[in-house]
Formats: structure tokens, sequence, C-alpha cells
């Protein structure tokens, strides 16, 4: 790492803004387990989610699957 690094990485937490956030209690009790600073965890997620590292997989995004329906005769009564 070199000085100008080290200058671009102090300048990122000097440009950092403080917001509010409600999470569920227990997606935030499951953050408490990885670290201390949940402000971290989030702002990682986010920055994968914008660069497209991870992929989506919530009722929006996934293909519904459709159950065939048996021919006419040969319902399982």
């Amino acid at each position: 790492m070199n000085m100008q690094e080290k200058a671009t990485e102090a300048g990122r937490q000097v440009d950092k803004v403080e917001i509010a956030v409600r999470l569920d209690s227990e997606l935030l009790e499951q953050i408490q387990h990885l670290t201390n600073d949940p402000s971290k965890v989030i702002e990682v997620a986010i920055r994968q989610w914008l660069r497209g590292e991870i992929p989506r997989d919530d009722e929006l995004t996934r293909t519904p699957v459709r159950t065939p329906i048996p021919p006419r005769g040969e319902w399982n009564d």
C-alpha cells in the first residue's frame, strides 16, 4: 500500500454519512454475530449488490415453477 492509497482510504472515512436504517430484529441479531459494527456489513452488502456480485434470490426475481396438471381422467382421487 503506497502513500496515495492510504490518503484515499482516509478520505473515504471523511465522506461517510450517518443514516437511520430499520432492520428486522432477527436480522440485526444475525449481523451482530458477525461484527460489533453492523454498518460495515450493510455497507459491504450494498456495494456488492450495486456491482451485481450477488445474484438476487427473492420473490421478485424467481421464475415461477409450474406444477404439471395430469390429463383428464388421470386424477388421483
